[in-house]
């Protein structure tokens, strides 16, 4: 097992191996005790190991109550967020109880956010049960639910009290879904880490402990100098100004790895035309996608695409910070007005 250390308001850690959901009450009850546990989770994971995290979380003394959402991005909305609310209010809970985000990223924004407002602030913990949450959006504080208007958009910083990444839960998913977390794992490469990006490609030997571990350092490194997305964390939005705007525009369709791996490309691609970084990333990035069968194209239209992108957080008046690579390994970000950003990615 690895631990990585995530220093912002308050510290905690990121574990990452095997066996750890059948001993989560343990970890959970050492950092934020209580009495009751709340599990936050979705009808697929429920239908999966439910039980389990019951079991776990009553052998170390908890008193569990479960929410179930349905799965999907569709769930983490101002509907479901309210249910949730009410539903910890009817159970009693408390502020020195915990809430347990268990699932992918819908569930951890969603039970994230439930916690930083529920009595102004409880304790929660992340156990993500995707490649995507694992690698991303389980460390870092970020919650937030979508609005008709723009995903994201209403949310608060609220760090988790330890994410627990157990291996055996991401060995056992879909492909298709673990393929789809890869996107993530792809844009730390570009955005930090050339090494992993050739390891990668490579594709010998690879180590899902290793590769999480590193992903989950490189997020710390850069968000405990930028807790509040003010500056450099904007970095780790690379693929997300496009991506969220396919998302959006497909209506959550198309799922939120294959829309990333779709912005990578497009923004790395407005990024050359730019003269931002040289031509061959472009290419190595589209190799590695193809590799890994993710998509880099999309039927949606320039002005399209930058019409649904308007209401992204990134934006400032008409302009948009967008994060791409300068070459493969390293990021930067720049300032690009709404319709230069149209002009360059509809060229020819």
């Amino acid at each position: 097992m690895k631990s990585v250390k995530v220093k912002t308001e308050n510290e905690y850690n990121v574990l990452i191996g095997a066996g750890l959901l059948d001993r989560a009450g343990e970890y959970i009850y050492n950092v934020a005790g209580g009495d009751m546990a709340a599990i936050v989770t979705d009808d697929v994971v429920a239908s999966l190991y439910l039980d389990r995290m019951h079991a776990a979380l009553r052998s170390a003394g908890y008193e569990t109550v479960a929410f179930k959402a349905k799965n999907g991005e569709t769930s983490k909305n101002g509907f479901t967020f309210i249910r949730l609310l009410e539903f910890l209010a009817e159970k009693g809970f408390t502020r020195s109880d915990v809430i347990v985000a268990f699932g992918g990223g819908v569930i951890g924004d969603l039970a994230g956010f439930a916690a930083a407002t529920f009595m102004r602030g409880v304790s929660y913990v992340q156990v993500p049960t995707t490649m995507l949450a694992a690698v991303d959006s389980s460390v870092g504080g970020k919650t937030a639910i979508d609005l008709d208007g723009g995903k994201n958009l209403v949310g608060a910083f609220h760090q988790p009290k330890i994410v627990l990444c157990d291996l055996d839960l991401l060995e056992m998913l879909p492909p298709r879904i673990f393929v789809e977390g890869c996107a993530e794992v792809i844009k730390y490469a570009v955005i930090a880490d050339e090494e992993l990006f050739h390891m990668l490609d490579s594709g010998n030997n690879l180590d899902l402990e290793e590769i999480i571990t590193r992903c989950i350092k490189i997020k710390r490194d850069i968000i405990c100098d930028d807790v509040y997305d003010m500056g450099m964390r904007k970095l780790l939005n690379f693929g997300h100004t496009i991506g969220h705007a396919i998302e959006r525009l497909s209506n959550y369709k198309i799922t939120h790895g294959n829309a990333i791996s779709i912005g990578m490309a497009i923004e790395t691609l407005a990024a050359v035309r730019m003269g931002m970084c040289a031509e061959d990333c472009h290419r190595e990035l589209i190799n590695l996608l193809h590799k890994y069968g993710l998509p880099y194209k999309t039927r949606y239209r320039p002005d399209d695409m930058i019409r649904a992108a308007l209401s992204d957080k990134k934006r400032k008046g008409n302009k948009i910070t967008i994060a791409c690579p300068r070459r493969i390994g390293k990021g930067s970000l720049y300032e690009v007005e709404v319709g230069e950003l149209e002009r360059i990615i509809a060229a020819k």
